[in-house]
């Protein structure tokens, strides 16, 4: 067993002797070198001051742990004029100084800790017969150096959430060499342009639209040429259709009615369910809250101030104000688990001529039903639909203002008879929105090119156009948004990266402070 040790330790030491025990096996080992050279002045001498005993934790051996018991000197410096006159003997392949463990298996727990974290390290580790506390490997990461990066020419910058919709940081990542340069704690133009005056040679910087990274980009590198992401410009696009077509709901609304009764082939009503009557009752009711907002804003209130007194969320006041009106709220058809234990009774009730959904209800109620009337109300017009005499398409539901929007944006060849038919409707009553499309199908087809001689033109018809205000964001960032056309280069890579990132925050559970996980991201790349 000795020659085995003898060829797997360091060829600093020499094994002197084995000790296997029941849990481990102890190494008692020796320095091979006579001399030793002082830290201090670097002089060499071999004048021994005296001995100790030094236990180092070594790689484990067959799934037991090893301690090497190394028999370490502590020497007399030979040059008269050092400060230092009595050191221990270094051993740097080996052990560095104060350390409990080997230089190798320091590595090894090292890249368990920035490969699963802390505890689950120490988990991982003792299973390995190479114990650790989390504490410890939490200690080591943070202690860890790393190797400066090249130069990078290309940067991508990007924010991340450390709480969304509260608390964001920001990522730099090299677009050229796919790995991540650096992890900011905030989003913050200061922050950037530091971080970019202390790395010259920046040529390309790729972002989003945020004016927050548009000015640190400027003031920390003003040559650098900065391109704004062509994915964020489209979802830019999309949603400045969304306000617009929010904007004239009505015409929405009259549309669809257009629809149905050209299918139905008379323009009579048909009559209103009581889920129908519910719905309207709840559009209604958002219709006047919408009102008091409007006039609490004119009276000069902000959003924050505006809330209490609407009993509203701070962020919904301003979604509303943004899309200048209230929502349209579509619920899509699910399963209730609620409905599950009285299906067979209400289809026996349907069966025997009872169609009210309030009766059926009350009912169901004294059965113990804890669903609310409008469960039960879905629940019969979906019956009723199943029951009807008349063809499945005579009823025509319009789309949901972001389907809306995103048929308005699409070409005439890839849209079927029925969607064609709605968008004349639509036109006819809302002739703003069939200019937008016009604009929208122009703007996207020029993003997925590679030509930007239609740029200036386009903002200036947009300007006079229901996408005025993204005309206006465009004017303000021109420059960037025709790098965008002509140039290859956008945060795509930079989205990886901050996927890569959301997984290594989620295992530190709470121990994902900036030090540590910008640590552990940076070892990651």
């Amino acid at each position: 067993m000795l020659h085995v040790f003898r060829s797997l330790i360091s060829p600093e030491l020499s094994i002197v002797q084995v000790l296997p025990q029941a849990d481990r096996v102890a190494l008692v080992a020796r320095p091979k070198a006579m001399d030793s050279c002082c830290p201090c002045c670097g002089r060499r001498t071999r004048r021994v001051h005296s001995h100790y005993m030094r236990r180092l934790a070594d790689l484990p051996w067959q799934g037991r742990v090893v301690e090497i018991r190394l028999h370490a000197r502590r020497f007399r410096c030979a040059n008269p004029q050092c400060p230092r006159r009595i050191f221990t003997e270094r051993l740097p392949e080996t052990v560095q100084p104060k350390a409990r463990r080997t230089v190798r298996l320091g590595e090894s727990q090292l890249a368990i800790g920035f490969a699963v974290g802390g505890e689950p390290g120490s988990r991982l580790s003792d299973r390995l017969a190479m114990p650790v506390s989390g504490d410890t490997l939490l200690r080591m990461i943070r202690a860890a150096g790393f190797e400066p990066p090249e130069a990078p020419r290309v940067i991508g910058i990007d924010d991340w959430a450390w709480r969304k919709g509260q608390r964001y940081g920001t990522i730099i990542c090299d677009l050229e060499r796919n790995r991540v340069l650096d992890l900011l704690p905030d989003r913050n133009a200061d922050t950037v342009a530091s971080w970019l005056e202390r790395h010259p040679g920046i040529e390309v910087i790729a972002r989003d639209r945020a004016g927050v990274y548009a000015e640190g980009a400027r003031r920390g590198a003003p040559d650098a040429t900065q391109v704004a992401d062509r994915w964020h410009l489209l979802q830019n696009l999309g949603e400045a259709l969304r306000l617009a077509v929010g904007r004239h709901r009505k015409s929405v609304s009259a549309a669809g009615k257009a629809m149905t009764a050209e299918m139905a082939g008379n323009d009579d009503a048909k009559p209103s369910s009581k889920l129908d009557c519910l719905r309207r009752s709840r559009r209604d009711q958002r219709g006047e809250l919408y009102a008091e907002i409007l006039q609490l804003r004119e009276a000069g209130l902000s959003p924050r101030q505006i809330a209490p007194r609407i009993g509203m969320n701070v962020r919904t006041v301003e979604r509303w104000l943004a899309a200048g009106g209230e929502p349209e709220h579509r619920r899509p058809s699910a399963h209730s688990v609620l409905m599950d234990p009285f299906r067979d009774y209400l289809e026996k009730r349907w069966e025997e001529g009872q169609h009210s959904g309030l009766r059926l209800w009350t009912e169901i109620k004294h059965r113990g039903f804890e669903g609310s009337k409008a469960t039960v109300y879905r629940w019969t017009a979906a019956r009723k639909e199943r029951s009807s005499t008349a063809p499945p398409n005579s009823r025509w539901r319009p789309p949901s203002r972001r389907n809306c929007a995103w048929l308005l944006s699409e070409g005439p060849q890839s849209l079927d008879e029925q969607t064609e038919r709605f968008l004349h409707h639509l036109h006819e009553r809302a002739p703003e929105l069939s200019i937008a499309a016009d604009l929208a199908r122009r703007f996207a087809a020029m993003i997925r090119g590679d030509d930007d001689a239609g740029l200036d033109q386009w903002i200036e018809d947009a300007m006079n156009s229901e996408l005025a205000s993204l005309a206006a964001g465009l004017r303000r960032d021109t420059e960037a948004v025709r790098a965008a056309i002509t140039q290859p280069w956008s945060t795509s890579p930079v989205e990886g990266q901050i996927n890569r990132l959301k997984t290594i925050k989620r295992q530190m559970y709470g121990r994902a402070a900036y030090p540590l996980l910008r640590s552990r991201l940076l070892a990651a790349a």
